[in-house]
């Protein structure tokens, strides 16, 4: 009776391996069908290897969006500080990116040189920046538009562009922020002279064209006595996002030896987090401040 058993059982294990051999060439054949071959209609787009990955994205025709929604002009906080809420969410979820920047309806992320995320494919660094960020703006929005329903979904557009140099990378991060400069200028020039002045649209386009920024800072401060220089850093700089380590102090309660009840202590840790600054990326002094952002090794 044994005998048979052993018998039994080894009948029952050989038919098992049996059974997994045969669904292991099931999936085989089920992975090698006929059809795959359309995956080499696939484009390779493997970024290079050794450069910055910038992923820049802006809000598509944030025109319409801003007045639909009622921004206030020329700058609105609430609109600022959200977008720079959802540019952390993305740094947070997507830790290879080294700096962040981001001015108006724009944010640029830049990926370090040695990140194999994804395996380098631009479009998963673009689909994932761009989806992530579109999703942290609706869902934060009324974190920061409390009185201001959100009438329908905002489109953002993004594009990827490859920095082989150190160099290259600090002088397309200061061409944002000089954009940044020339663009609110501008805007803070042109609705003056609309609020305050009681021009036209047309007419305060009328009375800025062909005008340098000197001549903009004149009207600003004879006009309206308004020094630009004055004016939040937010709105002249734009925002830099950067990794630091920040200490938290945190309440814990712990149960100390030949103590009968918990007791209420003070610990302090150590986390790095996402920062938002609002300073001169043109100069020297930022990335001497944080050569970390940098280095070869990041």
């Amino acid at each position: 009776m044994l005998g048979c058993r052993r018998a039994a059982s080894a009948i029952f294990a050989g038919s098992g391996r049996w059974a997994g051999r045969l669904r292991g060439r099931r999936r085989l054949s089920m992975a090698k069908s006929k059809f795959e071959y359309v995956r080499d209609f696939e484009a390779d787009d493997t970024c290079l290897p050794n450069c910055w990955i910038v992923v820049r994205l802006d809000g598509r025709n944030f025109h319409r969006f801003s007045e639909q929604h009622e921004f206030k002009k020329p700058n609105d906080d609430r609109a600022l500080h959200l977008m720079t809420r959802c540019a952390q969410t993305v740094m947070q979820e997507l830790e290879d990116i080294a700096i962040a920047y981001g001015q108006s309806d724009e944010y640029s992320f830049v990926f370090k040189k040695k990140s194999r995320w994804f395996k380098r494919r631009a479009s998963k660094f673009m689909t994932h920046v761009v989806s992530q960020f579109a999703s942290s703006y609706v869902f934060y929005w009324k974190d920061y538009f409390k009185d201001q329903q959100l009438l329908y979904p905002p489109g953002f557009d993004g594009r990827i562009v490859l920095y082989p140099s150190n160099q290259n990378l600090k002088d397309y991060l200061s061409w944002r922020q000089a954009d940044c400069h020339i663009n609110n200028l501008y805007n803070t020039v042109f609705w003056m002279l609309v609020q305050r002045s009681g021009l036209t649209p047309v007419q305060a386009q009328d009375r800025l064209q062909g005008t340098l920024a000197g001549d903009k800072n004149e009207i600003l401060f004879s006009e309206f006595n308004i020094n630009y220089n004055n004016e939040p850093l937010m709105y002249r700089k734009g925002t830099v996002l950067i990794w630091q380590k920040i200490n938290e102090v945190m309440t814990k309660k712990i149960k100390l030896p030949q103590e009968a009840e918990e007791k209420e202590v003070e610990v302090t840790r150590t986390r790095t987090k996402v920062v938002p600054l609002h300073c001169d990326i043109i100069g020297d002094q930022f990335w001497e401040e944080y050569p970390e952002i940098l280095a070869e090794d990041s």
